[in-house]
């Protein structure tokens, strides 16, 4: 399989099996991840009469597309528009499926979906940075952070999923055991997952050695 296959190939799945792995952290009710959580706390301090949280989640997001774009455009691609025009409805139809199949969930069962909704994520995430055809605007920030500053990416993805998670709570969302899980190891899991699956599939097994 040629390079550029192999990239889009990791990309859609990348952007697909994350839509899925949201749904199962959904689905565990135990907290939103950092952006989210980031997004619902501007929500809450907005006046009354303001647009709703769909319009200024989508705001916030072109804002961020806007600043990726001038700091990196090489960021934005298909990746990019996957996570725009298709994740939601991933999230949307896999939370759907989860509450037919379970739907009373114990704590247990939840506490399962969020830990193997997290790997998931982190596992996918790894698939479609590596594969470096876009990625979603807030995946972007800890990249280019790493790429800019030559800082270790799990580092600027901690400090950005905790900068979120601060202000969001500050501001009055909810935090919940999924929101301190995701902060503390979503950045070292991704940097697993890309050393040991993303970059050996792009560029060969005998890459680092």
């Amino acid at each position: 399989m040629q390079e550029r296959t192999r990239r889009i190939f990791m990309t859609i799945c990348g952007v697909l099996i994350c839509g899925f792995s949201v749904g199962m952290f959904n689905f565990s009710a135990l907290g939103l991840d950092p952006f989210q959580v980031f997004v619902h706390g501007l929500f809450h301090i907005l006046p009354e009469g303001a647009p709703g949280f769909g319009t200024v989640y989508a705001a916030i997001n072109l804002l961020m597309l806007i600043a990726i774009f001038l700091a990196d455009k090489k960021k934005i691609g298909l990746g990019t528009v996957i996570n725009i025009f298709l994740l939601g409805y991933v999230v949307e139809y896999s939370s759907l499926l989860f509450e037919t199949l379970i739907p009373e969930p114990s704590f247990a069962v939840r506490f399962v979906f969020l830990i193997l909704g997290i790997v998931i994520m982190c596992f996918s995430s790894a698939l479609y940075f590596t594969a470096d055809m876009g990625v979603s605007t807030y995946d972007a920030v800890s990249l280019i952070l790493s790429e800019k500053k030559q800082w270790k990416f799990q580092i600027c993805r901690i400090s950005s999923d905790l900068f979120c998670t601060i202000v969001g709570f500050a501001f009055g969302a909810t935090v919940g055991i999924g929101t301190v899980v995701t902060a503390f190891f979503m950045g070292p899991l991704i940097a697993f997952f890309n050393r040991t699956v993303a970059e050996p599939m792009r560029y060969g097994k005998n890459v680092g050695v």
